[in-house]
């Protein structure tokens, strides 16, 4: 049975919902490092949000972690890059608080445009300075998007409805996208100097650290009014400060940043300033939404194998993993046949789909490919890591699904590319379950994987099948099965035998004195 540790504050129904699933499940709050250190290695799963930190030291020690689930957005919190190296899938909940922190933002914007916290504060104090608080409008009002995902999207129709023009900076924005959301897209040097108003939901990133600095601020409209309900980091606070200082910025206002808790802050006291306490996505709904999404996602995958919203792998919905489980299967082996005959650097490596394989979801089975190739050598290498094995390698990857007709209703093809040389193997499913070798390099020939399997590659000359058929008998080693392939008469033939032992050494090398053999490898799966 998986086990599951919940060591943030969720909503009891995640709790409920592992169980009913038939999960263990632990909730330990608010443990010190050094105590989740030396408990997560029981867990198959850890359900986070952002007050757990998982560094390298979590993850060295999660011997048996598989999945960390993010209720929330932002995985800053969780080193990626690591978890991605051990084979342990991240996920997050991107649409549960989608809603609540675009809302946020608006109502910040609201209040900054009416100055409504400083206005609050005054009149409860006694006083009546009803000219101390002249406020703007924000209808007709332009307002710059820096981020237009879910979260920058819904500000954007929310926006449009209060008869605001929006304009929007994302790389990632289609004209399409824009067209349809009825937003302007805009590179940043455009955007800041017709903002009236900034709104930032971008992901912390190194392309948006820092985004608006002195420099950016400088190119900004004066008297625009800047909201974060983003990441602290996207705003260089200092600058921020001088901005408001000299008067060129109206007013800011910040629900996040760069060091939280924000117990002291320089912009503290202002009135130009509005600050809240990370309380983008903090509504009973959104909250009760992520726990039950981080809850049954992690589930699904602990379960069924089904990848949902994952940061660091392609997606497999719960309906496609049952179809997938027997072409990953196939895709392994076929990367792990491969890998067991490389010897020589690897450029690049190839993947075609054809028939009804080239109809699902193929990435998660080019990571299979790579996980199976590259985990000949490198134990821990598993179909989450292997894509980033492989770029870290400089190996090129390329999938390609072919709209044509072949000889096997569904293929997959392999192709790994090194110095000078080629080497291809093609396998398909028989019944939809059974994975069999249908191609090794051009040479026609059918065989069932099995746990020890020797190739040869010989001389297509009389005796050789009696020599070698000799050489096992005399070993004591029976042969399960035997294949033969070739592409002519007399031309170069391939040998695939599976045994019921591995062969020692010994036989290999009587194997390889035969004068028709021109190449042995021992194969295991």
């Amino acid at each position: 049975m998986p086990k599951v540790l919940i060591s943030d504050a969720l909503s009891p129904r995640a709790v409920e919902i592992f169980k009913e699933r038939g999960i263990d499940v632990d909730l330990k709050v608010g443990l010190k490092p050094d105590e989740l250190k030396a408990i997560i290695g029981e867990y198959d799963g850890l359900a986070i949000r952002s007050a757990t930190k998982v560094n390298k030291d979590i993850l060295a020690a999660a011997t048996h972690l598989k999945v960390i689930g993010r209720a929330g957005i932002g995985v800053d919190n969780v080193d990626v890059p690591a978890a991605t190296a051990r084979g342990i899938v991240v996920m997050n909940t991107p649409f549960g608080n989608s809603i609540t922190t675009a809302e946020h933002a608006i109502a910040l914007m609201m209040a900054l445009a009416r100055q409504l916290p400083a206005a609050d504060k005054s009149t409860q104090a006694g006083k009546w300075e009803k000219n101390r608080f002249m406020g703007v409008e924000i209808t007709g009002k332009t307002l710059g998007l820096i981020g237009c995902g879910n979260i920058g999207s819904i500000v954007a129709e929310r926006a449009l409805g209060l008869k605001m023009k929006v304009v929007a900076y994302d790389p990632f924005l289609t004209a399409e996208r824009a067209k349809n959301l009825g937003v302007e897209k805009v590179e940043l040097d455009q955007l800041l100097p017709r903002a009236d108003f900034i709104t930032l939901h971008t992901p912390l990133t190194e392309q948006t650290k820092n985004i608006l600095d002195a420099k950016a601020l400088a190119k900004t409209k004066k008297g625009v009014r800047i909201v974060n309900c983003a990441r602290g980091g996207l705003i260089v606070e200092d600058d921020l400060k001088a901005a408001l200082d000299s008067g060129h910025v109206a007013g800011a206002a910040l629900d996040v940043f760069m060091v939280e808790p924000a117990k002291e802050h320089a912009l503290f006291g202002r009135d130009d300033v509005i600050c809240t306490p990370h309380l983008g996505a903090s509504t009973s709904e959104a909250q009760e939404n992520v726990a039950l999404q981080v809850a049954e996602q992690m589930s699904d995958f602990l379960l069924t194998g089904a990848v949902t919203n994952a940061v660091n792998m392609p997606s497999v919905s719960a309906e496609d993993a049952p179809k997938l489980q027997p072409y990953m299967k196939l895709a392994t082996d076929l990367g792990r046949y491969l890998g067991q005959l490389q010897d020589e650097n690897v450029k690049a490596i190839a993947i075609e789909y054809e028939g009804s394989v080239a109809n699902l979801n193929t990435k998660p089975l080019t990571a299979c490919v790579l996980a199976g190739f590259l985990g000949v050598k490198m134990e821990s290498v598993n179909s989450v890591s292997a894509p980033a094995v492989a770029r870290e390698r400089g190996i090129g990857v390329t999938d390609v699904r072919h709209d044509r007709t072949s000889d096997y209703p569904t293929l997959i093809r392999v192709t790994v590319e090194s110095e000078g040389q080629k080497r291809i193997i093609a396998g398909s499913l028989f019944g939809q379950a059974k994975a069999r070798i249908v191609q090794i390099a051009e040479v026609p020939i059918e065989a069932e994987f099995a746990p020890h399997m020797l190739y040869v590659r010989n001389q297509d000359k009389p005796g050789f099948i009696g020599a070698i058929g000799r050489l096992f008998g005399d070993a004591g080693i029976n042969i399960a099965s035997f294949h033969l392939g070739r592409t002519s008469a007399g031309a170069d033939a391939i040998c695939l035998i599976a045994v019921d032992q591995p062969p020692s050494e010994t036989v290999l090398t009587k194997i390889r004195a035969l004068p028709q053999v021109l190449r042995v490898r021992a194969l295991a799966f």
